[in-house]
């Protein structure tokens, strides 16, 4: 049985009580009775809320499913049917949003965005610290250099593959910092005169045909050994040493490119993260408390030796003033909660679980106080800002429930209001349908609207389950409601005032080690008017933050409030399918191809508890999965079987014999347990519920099963 501390009604696992008293509540200066009564307060108080609003999402999807079981799709009857229900509801007048005090990462910069699992902490430094990265290493280790004509990669350095790296970086810098004449490739010597840069060329000496783009230097004017150069708001840092390997080979003796990268960075609690319990929940909370401290470190072997890792400091340089300025060292860290459905057995109120966003709504920002006070060394926010990324949240009461939890934590806390910004996740379908509204709720705090395509298609496929068959999976983006759902998003964003104030999103890059692709299709993002995109890795961020220096996103959104915004029909548009007369070979491709993501990635968080795996697919391509692809794939499995597109003899064939691709996919991992010949496992059979009852999961949500069936394998047995 857990161990519990008994504070007023509250039941709190001792490893959740322990670490608040020891850790938490000592570095943010807060009385134990007042924090623990107020806490209580609030679950108190706001839990009928949002246990009502949960129960207005299955009424709404109830009477939803009743609707297509009992009519053909006509889209004017079905909006007015959507507006009778509520799911509809009255547009809000115009407005623009008021939030202040925005650190200028989140208001006005445009860059790439990394999501991490907060519960790891060497992912955790490592996305923090993406905020400088190098162009030679993220070109070198990765497919935007071709292994051909002798550029493989291979164990040692490749001079030729070396080669094309610098001359790819080179070309960067020709279309980025271009000079008066010839090519960064030509220069034999770089210095500064007269606050420009000289760059000499054979017996020309050539500057920069846009001088404004230096603005600063290390090293002597004469000989610097770094060039401080700026585009779009974004820093590039030419690196020089004659001494370096590679700097000997150079003609100017230019050693590295270094980008500013990772601008903003989300550390996640939610869908990359498996957090059933205090256990886990604690892991994550710990990291999130050490770099608000600044002080979190990692150990970790590399090449026989022991190397701590931990965040990196500012950087520093003479401006062409001659003083000395500061580049921020980190990405500015924003922090995803999780959102209303779930809940969690660390804190029981009179005998029942809390809501988990309830809980992560006070303790996070009880961590986040040593940074909002500018008590710690190495600053986050330096205007006193939290941001929170609050996912799963549909339509504008949500929103404004969220909005109320953090003005009561505020109060609780003793933070100045507003201080707790909130990040609307638009990946629900009602949230969409009515973006402007939910903006509206929350426009004192809203710093960041992103289309999350993965947990919106999962929605979208549950919304419309009784309606019919949908199009295969590869064929969702192409339908019309996916192009006016991007389009809408930013389109709203701009209209509510976000350019200028707060980000405008977009998702994921699912591939993390195909990285030419997404550097030839990535552009797409800042040109629709994103000002931040996620991607998965920091060497991934690197290569998107060339697409911010070739298009110039402010610019961009000011093209875009001209234009004219998708419709709301055309977002109601269902994706199904017109002909289901696909080929019994078709069918078992899909099938397989679903089936084998699910099992790949339910297996590693059921039983190691990774909540974001790189997972083969079908074709060994890896794959970043979390539990909205999850969504998507179960989902969609469970839509076929609802309209007899496939049995449930032909899924159960076809779960077993992808289990067992999944188990070789797996065979060199020691921790791993494989799945056949029994298929009688704890994990085996999550990956089949998701299936077989995802029809009844809530909104086609993965957590509840998932949470279960963690916990059973711990052992939980509750109190």
């Amino acid at each position: 049985m857990t161990q519990r501390i008994q504070k007023g009604s509250f039941a709190i696992d001792k490893t959740l009580y322990d670490f608040i008293e020891q850790e938490a509540l000592p570095v943010a200066k807060l009385d134990s009775e007042s924090f623990w009564a107020n806490f209580e307060k609030i679950v108190k108080d706001l839990t009928p809320k949002n246990q009502a609003l949960l129960a207005k999402r299955d009424d709404i999807q109830a009477k939803i499913d009743q609707w297509h079981r009992d009519n053909s799709f006509d889209l004017e009857k079905y909006k007015a049917f959507l507006t009778e229900i509520g799911y509809l509801v009255p547009e809000v007048a115009d407005f623009k949003i008021s939030t202040e005090n925005v650190d200028d990462e989140i208001a006005v910069l445009a860059g790439a965005q990394l999501v991490v699992p907060v519960r790891n902490a060497r992912y955790c430094l490592n996305a923090a610290n993406a905020r400088w990265g190098s162009l030679y290493d993220a070109l070198y280790g990765f497919d935007v250099i071709p292994e051909t004509d002798g550029a493989e990669k291979g164990k040692g350095y490749n001079p030729k593959r070396g080669e094309k790296v610098i001359a790819f970086a080179k070309n960067f810098l020709d279309e980025t910092f271009a000079l008066t004449e010839g090519s960064h490739a030509d220069v034999e010597q770089y210095s500064i005169k007269d606050n420009a840069l000289q760059a000499k060329i054979g017996d020309k000496t050539v500057g920069l045909k846009n001088p404004a783009q230096l603005v600063g230097l290390n090293g002597e004017a004469n000989q610097p050994t770094e060039i401080v150069l700026k585009n779009n708001g974004l820093h590039a840092i030419i690196e020089i040493d004659a001494t370096s390997p590679i700097g000997q080979a150079d003609k100017a003796s230019v050693k590295d490119v270094v980008l500013e990268a990772a601008v903003t960075t989300i550390q996640d609690l939610e869908d990359s993260v498996a957090a059933v319990d205090a256990e886990e929940k604690v892991e994550g909370y710990r990291n999130w408390l050490g770099l608000m401290k600044g002080d979190l470190q990692e150990k970790l072997e590399k090449n026989g030796k022991t190397i701590t890792r931990s965040l990196s400091q500012d950087r520093e340089y003479t401006a062409l003033n001659g003083e000395k300025a500061h580049l921020h060292g980190r990405s500015l860290m924003l922090l995803r909660n999780v959102g209303h459905l779930m809940t969690n057995p660390a804190i029981l109120v009179d005998g029942k679980e809390i809501f988990e966003g309830m809980m992560d709504a006070m303790i996070t920002p009880l961590l986040s106080i040593v940074d909002l006070r500018g008590e710690n060394t190495l600053r986050n926010s330096r205007k006193g800002s939290m941001y929170i990324v609050k996912p799963k949240m549909h339509g504008p009461e949500e929103v404004a429930f969220a909005v109320e939890l953090f003005e009561r934590v505020e109060q609780a806390l003793g933070l100045p209001a507003k201080s707790l910004k909130v990040g609307i996740m638009d990946e629900e379908r009602r949230t969409s349908a009515n973006l402007k509204n939910c903006i509206a709720a929350a426009k004192e705090r809203v710093i960041f609207i992103n289309t999350g395509f993965m947990d919106r298609t999962g929605d979208e496929i549950h919304t419309f389950m009784e309606a019919g068959a949908f199009v295969r999976k590869g064929e969702i983006k192409a339908q019309k409601w996916f192009d006016a759902y991007e389009n809408r998003n930013v389109m709203i964003g701009l209209q509510t005032g976000l350019l200028g104030k707060a980000q405008i999103g977009k998702g994921m890059w699912p591939k993390p080690d195909m990285l030419l692709d997404m550097y030839k299709t990535k552009i797409e993002h800042p040109k629709a008017g994103a000002s931040c995109a996620w991607v998965p890795s920091p060497s991934g961020a690197v290569i998107h933050a060339i697409h911010y220096h070739q298009c110039n996103v402010a610019e961009r959104q000011q093209q875009l409030l001209t234009s004219e915004m998708r419709s709301l029909d055309d977002l109601l548009t269902p994706p199904l399918a017109t002909e289901t007369n696909w080929t019994a070979e078709e069918i078992t491709k899909e099938l397989e191809n679903n089936c084998q993501g699910i099992l790949g990635y339910v297996v590693r968080w059921v039983d190691l508890g990774v909540g974001c795996s790189k997972v083969p697919d079908i074709n060994d391509v890896g794959l970043m999965e979390d539990r909205a692809t999850l969504r998507i794939s179960s989902q969609h499995v469970a839509n076929w079987l609802r309209h007899g597109i496939v049995s449930q003899e032909q899924v159960e064939e076809v779960l077993k014999r992808m289990a067992k691709v999944v188990d070789g996919q797996n065979a060199d991992d020691p921790l791993y347990t494989p799945m056949a010949p029994n298929f009688d496992g704890i994990a085996f059979q999550a990956a089949s519920d998701l299936i077989f009852k995802g029809v009844a999961q809530p909104s086609g949500y993965t957590e509840p099963l998932l949470h279960a069936a963690r916990l059973k394998l711990k052992g939980y047995q509750g109190d």
